[in-house]
């Protein structure tokens, strides 16, 4: 086991602790970006003049808004002084002359008070000419609408199996998008020092681009911007790229009235003007042999990108790496493409393309079990990964025997067998509620794609009296990440854990750092730490040697002390250690460092080892299905999911259960809809708060909810041998979708197909139970053979590359 995954005795790491800040959350004295601006003076709010378009060439007039009562400036293109442009494609213009999307902001209006802001921007006028725009997907394609390069991973001859294979089945779906719904909206704090320099507190989780698009928009040298997160009421995502835009509006602001400027989006405008998990269209082709497993799969993916690139790329590219998910497939491909449409702009969400990805392999198995004449959770592990094999993309999966361990205890663990036979028995009881318990795995790649954002620093004080301050460059979003960083170096120094504090995550303390994000913040950040306490405590080490009396090499640090190698030897504080060494002129802070290694992957090939490990898991859903409504509940939950060695078990349960309802939520409830109609509205928002967007509350938590960890799974070369847990845990929610179609089968003939459209809202589990129930009446199972369609009639569509 390499150094970096050893544990010392007695570790803060792998201990049940509290989040961090959770007493200040359940108080409601944790402190967030707009409470910073509502304890500053003088400070504007900034508006948007949002558009009332999809898409029309723009001319603002500010004019009126100038004499509304209170309003100060009205910020337009012409006041930028650098770059215009918000993002990193040059493809997002911060005040634009052309809107692009339905609530794009055109404009925005500086006053002394909301309200006043509020009413300036109804007052400014804008003239449209409107142009013909683009809402959904399958208008993208109809047009050739599309963005970006797109990108193909590819194994094997899948044409000439798919030619041959025994039974080959095709298909169309459709997986809808997600809000992000996090409970602090997007907000940004801005004001200039004394010396000139751009000061943002900023609601992000990528402070260091937020300052880069902050000085590009200024004009400036990013040592002249400042950026500090100090929490954030949720980002999963959506507070990766998104944050910039408006840091840079509120700095234009700062800067050119000379007074703090604060921006916070309403519900309404955070609904509206920002981007969501990307919706995709899948075409697929699948063969199959005889027993059922899989000879070869080619499908084409087109996500929704909406009129900007944002992340959508490397989205798209995780995706195309996650469509084996835990699947054997020794005949490959799959095309990636990115619509461009007059919607946000949409961008990374929980899972990065890989739960979109994963749909696609889970809902093909899914759909054609019954065609093969085999049970769903049978077809799966048949085609599980084994030792030895690789993915389309040329990866080792190490560890694939983890993936056959936890689901056969998710198995046992959960009485598969036994309930189900149960399950048969209430169906036949029950001709208008069914049941149905469903299992389905999870593998994930673990690291940023982009290998050079597999880095991450850290900046470490200890001071005379033995307390250390903590900097490092991951952001705290409520998912513990901070928990775990105070962890890593209270054990890297051998104190208790009240002795360290984390300080706000700033870049003039540690510089360009990666997004917190891809479920890698833990590893990278707690890498850099680790390595930033192992410096000091190696020169503590020196100067406890000579004030014990032993070889530097046999001191220890536990608990708070620092003694010799031997139980019986004298020891010390570390407070003591820490004075003697300022005494001694030995330094007692250090910058950390950590960058990932054994990784490498063409991007243009789309083959390489992109990924430091894989995060396994499994879950069976058991719920149940009302045939008159399509309403459904779970009634139980059984997780076992690969975490290697805990960090910090509660947080990292809190992430599994969170993840797991985020993912239910995705694939179950949460309805994005746009107008698509010729109408003025067209290319609106529709479901624009709680009351139109259905999110999961506890009434849609499993009745019984049982979650274990998989334990022996150190994992080598990883901070004290932990895997990440933030996003591979949404992606087993993928079994609630299948219970649900397992369910809605019931309602049928035996061997009924099942096309679920996703999200699986009780309105189309209605209408899935309704076609289950027509089919049964037109055939019996016999009557229908195998390897037909169970898709839309539609062919593989091929693009050029």
């Amino acid at each position: 086991m390499t150094e970096l995954a050893t544990r010392p005795a007695n570790p803060v790491v792998g201990t049940l602790v509290a989040h961090e800040s959770a007493a200040l959350h359940v108080t409601g004295t944790a402190v967030y970006t707009d409470d910073l601006a509502a304890r500053a003076s003088g400070v504007l709010t900034a508006w948007p003049v949002q558009s009332e378009h999809a898409h029309a060439l723009v001319k603002v007039d500010p004019g009126a808004a100038l004499v509304v009562p209170g309003v100060v400036r009205v910020l337009t293109a012409a006041d930028v002084p650098g770059v215009n442009d918000a993002g990193v494609k040059d493809d997002e213009p911060l005040i634009p002359s052309e809107a692009m999307f339905h609530g794009h902001a055109l404009a925005w209006v500086l006053a002394e008070t909301a309200e006043a802001a509020r009413l300036g921007a109804a007052a400014v006028r804008v003239d449209y000419e409107p142009l013909p725009s683009i809402i959904t997907v399958a208008e993208a394609i109809e047009a050739g609408s599309f963005q970006g390069i797109p990108r193909t991973v590819r194994r094997g001859d899948p044409e000439s199996v798919l030619a041959t294979a025994p039974h080959v089945f095709d298909g169309v779906a459709e997986v809808g998008g997600q809000e992000h719904f996090y409970l602090e909206t997007h907000a940004s704090f801005a004001h200039v020092d004394s010396e000139g320099q751009v000061f943002v507190e900023c609601s992000t989780q990528h402070p260091s681009e937020t300052q880069e698009i902050v000085a590009h928009v200024l004009g400036l040298p990013s040592n002249r911007v400042t950026v500090q997160t100090l929490r954030m009421g949720g980002g999963f995502g959506g507070k990766e790229m998104q944050p910039h835009g408006f840091a840079a509006i509120a700095a234009l602001g700062a800067t050119l009235t000379g007074r703090p400027v604060r921006l916070r989006l309403n519900r309404t405008q955070d609904l509206t003007m920002t981007g969501k998990r990307h919706p995709f269209h899948i075409v697929w082709k699948a063969g199959f042999d005889d027993s059922g497993r899989i000879l070869a799969l080619a499908t084409t993916l087109t996500s929704d990108g909406g009129w900007s690139l944002d992340l959508s790329e490397p989205v798209m590219g995780r995706a195309l790496c996650h469509v084996d998910n835990a699947y054997w497939i020794p005949n490959f491909v799959a095309q990636g493409r990115i619509a461009k449409t007059n919607k946000t702009s949409q961008t990374a969400f929980r899972g990065f393309g890989g739960p979109q990805g994963m749909f696609v392999i889970e809902d093909i198995l899914g759909r054609v079990a019954p065609c093969l004449g085999i049970d769903a959770a049978t077809l799966r592990e048949r085609n599980f990964y084994a030792p030895g094999q690789t993915t389309p993309y040329g990866q080792p999966v190490r560890h694939a025997e983890r993936l056959h361990e936890i689901w056969r205890r998710v198995l046992d663990e959960s009485a598969f067998d036994e309930r189900r036979a149960g399950i048969a028995a209430f169906n036949a009881e029950h001709a208008d509620t069914k049941r149905a318990l469903a299992i389905t795995p999870v593998k994930f790649g673990i690291s940023f794609t982009l290998t050079t954002y597999n880095q991450a620093g850290a900046l470490v004080h200890v001071y005379k009296d033995g307390s250390v301050l903590v900097n490092h460059g991951g952001t705290e979003m409520g998912q513990g990440l901070h928990t775990k960083m105070l962890q890593v170096a209270a054990t890297a120094l051998g104190v208790p854990l009240d002795a360290v504090r984390l300080a706000p995550t700033r870049t003039d303390k540690v510089p360009n750092t990666s997004a917190t994000a891809a479920s890698s913040s833990a590893d990278l950040n707690g890498g850099a730490v680790k390595h930033a306490c192992e410096q000091i405590r190696d020169r503590m080490a020196g100067v406890a040697a000579g004030l014990l009396g032993v070889d530097p090499h046999d001191v220890r640090f536990s608990r708070g002390r620092v003694g010799g190698i031997g139980a019986s030897d004298p020891s010390l504080t570390f407070a003591d250690v820490a004075n003697a060494a300022y005494h001694q002129r030995v330094q007692l802070f250090a910058a950390g460092f950590y960058r990932t290694e054994g990784l490498h992957w063409n991007t243009e090939k789309m083959q390489g080892e992109p990924f430091k490990y894989f995060a396994y898991g499994a879950a069976a859903t058991e719920v149940e299905v009302d045939g008159f409504t399509g309403a459904y509940r779970t009634r139980r939950v059984d997780i076992v999911h690969d975490v290697g060695d805990s960090l910090s078990p509660l947080v990292d349960l809190g992430q599994i259960e969170g993840g797991f309802v985020q993912g239910a939520g995705w694939l179950t409830l949460e309805e994005l809809r746009w107008d698509e109609t010729d109408g003025t509205g067209r290319g609106r928002l529709l479901t624009q708060s709680a009351s139109t967007y259905k999110l999961p509350s506890f009434s849609e938590m499993p009745e019984v909810f049982n979650v274990h960890f998989f334990e022996r799974a150190t994992e080598d070369g990883v901070v004290y041998g932990s895997k990440a847990v933030g996003e591979p845990p949404l992606m087993l929610a993928l079994s609630v979708r299948e219970a649900i179609r397992e369910a809605v089968a019931a309602f049928g003939a035996a061997g009924g197909i099942v096309e679920l459209a996703s999200p699986a809202t009780p309105e189309a589990v209605f209408w899935a139970v309704e076609a289950a129930r027509r089919a049964a009446e037109r055939a019996a199972p016999e009557d229908r053979p195998a390897g037909a369609s169970v898709g839309a009639e539609s062919p593989l569509v091929p693009f050029d590359h």
